[in-house]
């Protein structure tokens, strides 16, 4: 894999400052923005702080065992007691579903998904296997230990709407943006130029488990273990960078911001090939998707 391309403290959209002034266990990067990191992923919070029950959103539900990290966030910076409207899903790889059914079940709420996302959600089709020749370390070199199965939402699944608006989250749309999983998704914000990108591409480099640790900040291509179509992943990072986003939270890594973000972003956009497709994949010459159902394997 190619060298990414580093990013400055100053492309940095923490503040620190503020972030302990409110002290509700969040980044709070935009007004109504916010997120929070649980070990090697991101989750994000949609909603005004104060917005009480159903309030507000969850983007994606992290990694087992953060069901309590995610619901004391959610409290502080929303209230006691405060549940989402809705969890959206920019899609449902494990890292990304690991309390999914049991925040789900205790808040009582609706989980949208792509529709080419749903087979992963509704307990019909596992994950393609993950790559561990895309080389960069061992979060790579364990993609095949990375759980695959499905997860069976049930009656609370529901799709998103074909004309791009996402419920409970007004001046939101989302964005197909496939090629890490076939129904991936990311939500844009006009008004601020507010992206949340999931793992379209992310900023830190997620093959390395000592990156994930320290959290360098680079602008990275999609986690390329589990990245099942590059190509399709390539439309994707140009069609998000000809957004010209003033803010991005990605699934993994520090929320970016400004010229130098999108700077990185384009460079990345126009130099793919070089910077983000590794040299070894079995998704180079066979990509997964969904035409030919590749890319669900039976559970």
């Amino acid at each position: 894999m190619a060298e990414q391309i580093p990013l400055s403290p100053d492309a940095s959209a923490i503040f620190a400052a503020l972030d302990d002034n409110r002290d509700d266990l969040t980044h709070e990067i935009s007004p109504g923005l916010a997120y929070r990191r649980l070990a090697l992923v991101n989750v994000v919070f949609v909603g005004l702080p104060g917005g009480g029950d159903r309030g507000w959103v969850l983007v994606d539900a992290g990694i087992p065992g953060s069901k309590g990290f995610i619901q004391r966030a959610a409290e502080a910076r929303f209230g006691a007691g405060a549940r989402p409207a809705a969890i959206v899903m920019t899609h449902g790889h494990f890292d990304h579903v690991g309390v999914l059914l049991d925040l789900a079940e205790e808040w009582d709420v609706p989980v949208y998904a792509h529709p080419l996302e749903a087979p992963y959600l509704n307990g019909t089709a596992a994950y393609p296997p993950g790559e561990p020749a895309v080389g960069g370390g061992l979060m790579a070199l364990m993609a095949p230990l990375y759980p695959r199965s499905p997860v069976d939402l049930g009656a609370r699944l529901r799709l998103l709407p074909e004309d791009g608006s996402i419920p409970d989250m007004p001046g939101w749309r989302w964005i197909h943006t496939p090629g890490h999983s076939v129904g991936h998704v990311s939500f844009w914000r006009e008004a601020d130029r507010a992206l949340i990108a999931g793992d379209a591409f992310i900023t830190t480099g997620q093959e390395s488990a000592y990156a994930v640790a320290v959290q360098r900040a680079e602008m990275h291509g999609p986690p390329a273990y589990f990245t099942v179509d590059w190509a399709a992943s390539r439309a994707s990072v140009r069609a998000l960078a000809a957004l010209e986003p003033e803010v991005v939270i990605t699934g993994h890594g520090q929320a970016m911001r400004g010229a130098e973000m999108r700077q990185a972003l384009q460079t990345l956009a126009e130099e793919f090939a070089r910077i983000a497709v590794p040299r070894r994949s079995r998704y180079l010459e066979h990509p997964a998707r969904a035409e030919d159902r590749s890319a669900y394997p039976a559970p």
